[in-house]
């Protein structure tokens, strides 16, 4: 048991009990502790997962550079999360490969490392499958996975550097629980990509201190679903639609992990498992 009176420890000058002592330091922010400030790439990260994930990397002291198409929409979350030292931008659309080589040389210029990057830009739609034509499909293969596979060519030389990195995908449940009376086959063959991209890049450099996961987020209250979000309830086993910062924690888990490799996490509610009948 720890006695109450003062001992010969010191924060400054004050003399503190052991006690008084755990209980300062228990109670320091996350950003306050020894745990190293890491750099952050996020693409689309204007709104919804994208925001949440840089608030919630921002809030615990890490350094974050966000992207986004939108140059306006970019700019106005830069400033929501605080426009801090800590927080860099750059405008740019994820299916030219020149953006990711952009958003790796800004990290680099303004924090000196990319220890993370989260390929959260991507699109969905819905069409039937005979309508789809050549230049419909193209727009989710380029924002969706090309997107994603160059980003991650341009950060991977770095992170080969450092010894270390992680990258995180955004994929989803559908790919492998599809929903008939949804005709979704342009995104979601996209989206198979990425889960597949994900494991092969997990097997190449992961003897290289290099982590590849996906996390397979349900319906997610964001822009993207508009005010119709919760009518999706039913297809998730929790019966309720999930809320960004429930995909923001598992980005930040997975990132900080240290034996999480070649995953595809589901964090959607049960909806990969099965659906209410009502």
């Amino acid at each position: 048991m720890w006695s109450s009176r003062k001992l010969n420890w010191t924060t400054g000058a004050t003399p503190v009990s052991k006690y008084q002592y755990y209980v300062k330091t228990a109670l320091l922010p996350i950003k306050n502790r020894t745990m190293n400030t890491q750099t952050i790439i996020i693409t689309g990260a204007s709104s919804g997962i994208g925001e949440a994930a840089a608030k919630y990397f921002l809030d615990r002291g890490d350094n974050v550079v966000i992207n986004s198409a939108t140059p306006e929409k970019l700019e106005q979350t830069f400033y929501r999360l605080g426009g801090g030292p800590q927080l860099a931008r750059i405008a740019g659309d994820i299916s030219h490969k020149e953006t990711g080589e952009q958003l790796v040389d800004l990290a680099l210029k303004q924090f000196g490392k990319v220890d993370v990057l989260i390929n959260n830009a991507g699109i969905f739609g819905n069409r039937a499958f005979l309508e789809v034509d050549e230049n419909y499909l193209d727009t989710f293969l380029n924002t969706n996975l090309k997107g994603t596979f160059f980003t991650t060519q341009a950060v991977m030389p770095e992170m080969l550097k450092q010894g270390h990195g992680v990258v995180i995908n955004i994929g989803t449940p559908l790919v492998n629980h599809a929903l008939g009376g949804a005709p979704a086959t342009a995104p979601v063959a996209s989206k198979g990509a990425i889960h597949a991209l994900t494991i092969q890049l997990a097997a190449e450099f992961g003897s290289r201190n290099i982590r590849v996961n996906t996390i397979a987020p349900g319906v997610i209250r964001t822009p993207m679903h508009g005010e119709n979000g919760d009518s999706m309830a039913g297809i998730h086993l929790v019966n309720r639609i999930g809320e960004v910062d429930d995909i923001a924690e598992m980005i930040y888990t997975v990132a900080k992990s240290n034996f999480i490799n070649g995953a595809i996490i589901n964090v959607d509610g049960g909806m990969g498992a099965g659906h209410n009948l009502k």
